[in-house]
């Protein structure tokens, strides 16, 4: 007897030939069962827009200028799904993601170049993981930073190993990652009881009031709009690829922008609630905040022992799971531009040496969380101007090719991201910063 193919996936077949790494999802089961189907990727790269880099600009930009840069978290949630809807759509349309794609379009030479900068970006992006995991042991278990940083990547590795299970098993560990987050964010909000009035007026007002501010702004884009996800995503919805027929790319799209509007807004909310809860507890009480503990240790007599346990938890959840994501991120990047594959436990060795050295130098890490933030909104250009190289023709994206009007828009999002980080050269070099 002939063995029926999975209600809900099947290797789909071109020409009388399977085609490798793509599976089609079957109609069935009602319009909520296909959502959910299709509900993942955006989650998995939801974890960066909450990793522990977003954890300290949040929380310094809170107690330093009260609500003042929410309206940064807003203007960089709506940049982040429309960069991330645009890299979910090369992936559909092309089958590659945007490093593959780019071996395609450019010379080796400057793929070599790409890598490396790709790789400068991963670097500062493990930092920043992997120390908030280590804070997190360390906070809530009073841990040593060394030996919690030894548990942070074998705890990483764990995670990482499940990936052998598939793709739909690690979707849903790390989304069960950010409800721990969100949970911990909420009860902090009851605790806290922001000034709401102000929250609203400064989500939409901007305001930089000095050049200390424009660093904590750079340092929140380069937070919340990661360039390592970019690339991850248009490799995650692989996954789900469909038939290759114009009606399935379409379809898969449609449900691919559902999954990324729900995952980037519950990332808005906890960054919002992030700012709102450093503002209502730290500045209303006069206190500027650079040191995780000191953020825990202050929630604690304020809030309650639930609010630090929260806090640590969240932490915790956040440097974990963004840890494994940003290991999945490294590889795609290695094996799209230069062909690269290096085991991924000998990867996150060599990324757990600059944390670590980080650690046993005393260095405050916070401050390291801050700029290493910092150093991937100067690297978040490259990913973009390449998905507009590539998204822009015809001949690599079919009828998904962007219109003109999404064309300008990225260009335009490009241009305010190399304008900002001009600008905060200009003030670090004149003093002014």
């Amino acid at each position: 007897m002939q063995s029926k193919d999975s209600p809900i996936e099947l290797t789909f077949r071109h020409a009388g030939k399977e085609k490798p790494g793509c599976r089609a999802v079957r109609r069935s089961g009602g319009r909520l069962g296909q959502m959910l189907k299709f509900i993942g990727p955006a989650f998995i790269v939801s974890v960066a827009y909450i990793d522990p880099g977003n954890f300290a600009t949040n929380i310094e930009g809170g107690s330093v200028y009260n609500y003042t840069l929410i309206w940064v978290i807003l203007w960089s949630n709506v940049l982040a799904i429309f960069l991330q809807t645009m890299s979910a759509k090369l992936g559909i349309a092309t089958g590659h993601n945007l490093p593959e794609m780019c071996a395609k379009a450019y010379s080796k030479r400057v793929n070599r170049v790409f890598w490396v900068l790709a790789e400068v970006g991963a670097m500062a992006t493990d930092l920043a993981e992997f120390l908030g995991g280590t804070l997190g042991l360390n906070i809530l278990f009073r841990m040593p930073m060394f030996y919690a940083g030894l548990l942070t990547g074998l705890l990483t590795f764990f995670i990482c190993c499940l990936e052998r299970y598939g793709q739909k098993l690690v979707e849903i560990v790390i989304a069960g990652f950010v409800a721990v987050v969100g949970a911990a964010y909420l009860l902090e909000l009851f605790l806290a009881r922001p000034d709401w009035a102000q929250v609203g007026w400064h989500t939409v007002v901007p305001s930089l009031p000095d050049g200390h501010a424009l660093i904590l702004a750079a340092g929140m884009l380069g937070a919340t709009v990661m360039p390592h996800v970019i690339y991850l995503h248009s490799q995650l919805v692989r996954h789900r690829c469909g038939n290759g027929s114009a009606e399935e790319k379409r379809h898969h799209f449609k449900m691919e922008k559902i999954d990324i509007a729900i995952a980037m807004n519950i990332a808005f909310c906890v960054n919002a609630a992030m700012v709102a809860v450093s503002a209502a507890v730290f500045f209303r009480h006069g206190m500027v905040v650079d040191t995780m503990q000191q953020a825990q240790q202050s929630l604690t007599p304020l809030l309650g022992p639930l609010s630090g346990g929260a806090f640590g938890i969240a932490l915790l959840a956040s440097g974990l799971s963004s840890s494994a994501v940003g290991t999945m991120a490294g590889q795609t990047v290695m094996q799209g531009f230069v062909n690269l594959s290096i085991p991924v436990n000998l990867r996150r060795l060599i990324t757990m040496l600059p944390a670590l050295v980080i650690i046993a130098a005393g260095v405050n890490p916070m401050q390291a969380l801050v700029w290493s933030q910092v150093a991937l909104s100067f690297i978040l250009p490259l990913p973009v101007l390449q998905m507009l190289s590539i998204a822009g023709k015809r001949k690599w994206m079919g009828e998904m090719v962007n219109r003109p009007w999404e064309q300008a828009l990225g260009i335009a999002a490009a241009a305010v991201i190399i304008a900002m980080n001009a600008l905060l050269l200009v003030l670090t070099f004149t003093g002014q910063a």
